[in-house]
């Protein structure tokens, strides 16, 4: 049982999914480390056409993809993706090379 904000829970609180590393791949994938010690591809493709991630679309932009606060981030923090979203949406790098 854990209490947050003055609401008791059952079980355990789970820890938040941060980034712990990231590497750009060819072809706008990124190859992403979890804090769960999994590793996920994730094709950031069909993401390149909304307005916030246009300009990952020039490849030296993508490439320059680092973490921040386990957060997956591009131009000093101006784009970001969350942790949960490359998580839940990533393909297994062990399902990927099988």
């Amino acid at each position: 049982m854990y209490i947050e904000n003055g609401i008791a829970y059952a079980g355990e609180k789970e820890k938040p999914i941060l980034v712990s590393g990231v590497r750009p791949l060819p072809d706008h994938v990124l190859w992403v480390r979890f804090s769960t010690g999994e590793v996920k591809l994730f094709d950031f493709k069909p993401l390149l056409s909304s307005p916030a991630f246009r300009p990952l679309t020039d490849v030296a932009v993508f490439n320059g993809v680092y973490v921040d606060y386990g957060v997956t981030v591009w131009q000093d923090g101006e784009i970001d993706i969350a942790p949960e979203y490359l998580y839940k949406y990533g393909i297994s790098a062990e399902k990927e090379s099988a």
